[in-house]
């Protein structure tokens, strides 16, 4: 039961945060100008790992625990969606960032950040809605 509780935590947070990127932080981007927004992005990806990094690694530890323990249709969703957030994240995601960071900007590099980020929002939405689901149907 601990271990559904703290991947229910996980999983919020993860989804609270993927939603404040997309809402929030990445639209802001198109208000920097080119120079300032190197300089800040820099920064934000470094600081923003340090949140996300440890969140994503426990989330697929976790998920990998509970595969192993009891395969259903859960587990078997839950480490499907969470291996295509990883994928669409290193594939995706970060090149975008890297672009950016090496001082390529434009308003076209900023939408297709948003517009691609838009799969892991929806993923990992799904995923925390089937935990908490799961979570609170054994009730």
């Amino acid at each position: 039961m601990f271990i559904d509780i703290f991947r229910l935590l996980i999983d919020f947070g993860l989804v609270i945060l993927i939603w404040l990127v997309q809402l929030v932080v990445y639209p802001s981007f198109l208000y920097y100008n080119t120079d300032n927004l190197v300089v800040w992005h820099r920064k934000y990806t470094s600081l923003i790992g340090y949140i996300v990094l440890p969140l994503m690694l426990l989330q697929l530890g976790i998920t990998m625990y509970q595969i192993t323990h009891a395969t259903n249709l859960y587990t078997i969703s839950s480490i499907v969606i969470v291996g295509l957030i990883w994928i669409a994240t290193f594939t995706q995601i970060v090149p975008i960032h890297n672009t950016i960071s090496k001082g390529t900007v434009s308003d076209r590099i900023l939408f297709s950040l948003v517009k691609k980020n838009w799969t892991r929002t929806f993923l990992w939405t799904i995923l925390f809605i089937n935990s908490f689901l799961i979570m609170f149907s054994d009730i």
